[in-house]
């Protein structure tokens, strides 16, 4: 990409000077990342909504008082240190961290920041999760924040990695959140601490950060990123080999070798913690989507018998599903987390195989011996190959009478779907930036309790209050090992009664320019101030 500057006399040198910057392997000349995203978020608000594609853009604008690495591993961020005493914790702040306005960051954006989480109306997915033991916060003096916690709390600080800081000077109002969504979404009130500023969001069309000049850690590559929602994997590759773009998520894993072979790219790949599932509405009698297998709506919700979502989940072939589907960029899951990760069962490693005949036996037990039809909703372009994941899962669930249907949706339309409960079965996937099952089954399977905040995702409304049992026992126990052998148990129990479907984990892509260098990440997120030319 060419550098933004006054035209200079078009002379021979001139010519070459141009030539070499737009040439492949020059990218650490340029001043501008352009990067192919395969959704666009649904907001700038850093607290509206918990969805990666928005989470990696609002932390590169805000930074929270705990970073994770790559791998997930809690660093000091805003905090410098802390300590745990009982049920109170105790965060040293950076000195001399200034918001990209140039306002110094103090305790009061801190508390400010939690306090707001709460507030904000109509989230989809809140972030009140990442709050649900914290009592209070108070800010001791400048720099020194102390949470309190209902009770002994070990993840707080892994918590605390998705919650970004905002300006309480810039995001004040007179809404009881201060700024709203609204305002946030056209850039007024959003200032953070982080490696960019908000420029500009075009919906449909580019986002635009600037480097933030205040920013207190290492200097980032690029003086301006915009950012390019590109569904179509496609259509991201082709915009890449044109040189449109310098880097895209998520290529298309029939081109993976081919892409890999191009002398002019660099391909990374990450396995990622990110689930593929099926959710499946157990909540009452009544169900959208659903009818007898002559059409007639039927007395009573089938998904609401163990037998048949034992059915559905053993008609899955998930071993053929990621070979042929998902190019095998991907694993079969037997559970909602990868093993060994903090509270993956070890007794859940390999995925259950396919068992058509004994499916059709469970359905005909369970009183459908011609099956059911059903619709499966999906989003379109939101997960690696998601409408071909759903479309292979009806072909299989057809396979044993339960005659079934996609209604594959644009990413918005799909969770606005999901959120209003308008799908008895959907696809969808969840990452958890903890890296550990208990922030996977609060949000997931635990029983919604907006007190709480817990169950903030679970849109099947499954509840098993044993399993809640236990994950909430595991929140107070401070040793790790002990802590996951509770939270090991409580997803077995879920599994065992196929609370939902795990599919498979993904593996994520990037495909960029030869002259860049990006370390994948187990959270799948898209870090610009980690893209760096290649040295």
């Amino acid at each position: 990409m060419p550098m933004r500057s006054q035209r200079p006399a078009f002379t021979l040198a001139a010519a070459a000077t141009l030539s070499a910057l737009l040439a492949w392997g020059a990218p650490a000349l340029a001043r501008d990342l352009v990067v192919a995203l395969k959704t666009e978020p649904t907001s700038m608000d850093p607290q509206y909504h918990a969805l990666t594609p928005n989470i990696q853009l609002s932390q590169t604008l805000l930074d929270p008082l705990v970073c994770p690495d790559a791998e997930l591993a809690p660093k000091p961020c805003l905090a410098e240190s802390w300590s745990a005493e009982g049920s109170t914790w105790t965060f040293k702040l950076r000195p001399n961290v200034k918001f990209s306005d140039g306002t110094p960051f103090t305790s009061a954006d801190v508390v400010f920041s939690f306090e707001r989480v709460p507030k904000v109306p109509n989230s989809p997915s809140s972030f009140n999760i990442y709050l649900q033991q914290v009592s209070k916060v108070e800010a001791v003096d400048p720099l020194t924040v102390r949470i309190t916690t209902v009770k002994p709390y070990p993840l707080v600080p892994i918590n605390l990695t998705g919650l970004p800081i905002l300006s309480a000077k810039a995001a004040s109002g007179a809404a009881p959140e201060g700024k709203t969504t609204t305002e946030m979404n056209a850039g007024t009130g959003l200032v953070g601490a982080g490696p960019y500023r908000f420029v500009s969001w075009k919906r449909g069309s580019e986002i635009v950060f600037e480097r933030n000049p205040h920013y207190w850690g290492p200097k980032p590559a690029w003086d301006r990123v915009v950012y390019r929602p590109i569904t179509n994997p496609a259509a991201r590759v082709a915009a890449l080999l044109a040189g449109d773009v310098d880097l895209v998520e998520d290529p298309p894993t029939d081109d993976l070798a081919r892409l890999q072979k191009d002398p002019k790219l660099n391909v990374v790949t990450k396995p990622s913690n990110r689930v593929i599932y099926v959710a499946l509405d157990q909540h009452g009698d009544q169900t959208p989507g659903i009818t007898g297998a002559d059409g007639k709506p039927l007395a009573r919700n089938p998904l609401r018998d163990k037998r048949v979502r034992e059915a559905l989940s053993l008609a899955i072939d998930r071993k053929a599903l990621v070979d042929r589907i998902m190019g095998g960029v991907a694993t079969p899951a037997a559970q909602l987390l990868p093993y060994p990760m903090l509270g993956a069962s070890p007794n859940l490693t390999q995925a259950p195989k396919a068992d058509v005949e004994k499916a059709k036996a469970l359905l005909k037990e369970a009183g459908h011996p011609d099956g059911f039809n059903l619709v499966l909703g999906a989003p379109n372009g939101r997960y690696i190959n998601d409408s071909k994941v759903a479309q292979t899962l009806a072909a299989m669930w057809t396979r044993i009478g339960v005659k079934t249907t996609i209604d594959s949706n644009a990413p918005p339309v799909f969770f606005k779907n999901r959120d209003s409960h308008a799908y008895s079965a959907y696809l969808a996937g969840w990452g958890t930036a903890t890296g550990e099952m208990s922030n996977t089954l609060n949000s997931l399977l635990v029983t919604p309790n907006k007190e709480k905040g817990v169950g903030t995702t679970n849109r099947s409304r499954y509840s098993n209050l044993e399993m809640d049992r236990l994950v909430e026992a595991s929140a107070a126990v401070m040793d790790s090992s002990k802590r996951g052998a509770l939270l090991a148990k409580a997803s077995e129990l879920a599994m065992a009664d196929f609370a939902m479907l795990p599919v498979h984990f993904e593996h994520s892509v990037w495909a960029m320019k030869k002259g860049l260098a990006f370390t994948g990440r187990a959270d799948q997120m898209t870090m610009v101030q980690y893209v760096t030319p290649a040295k």
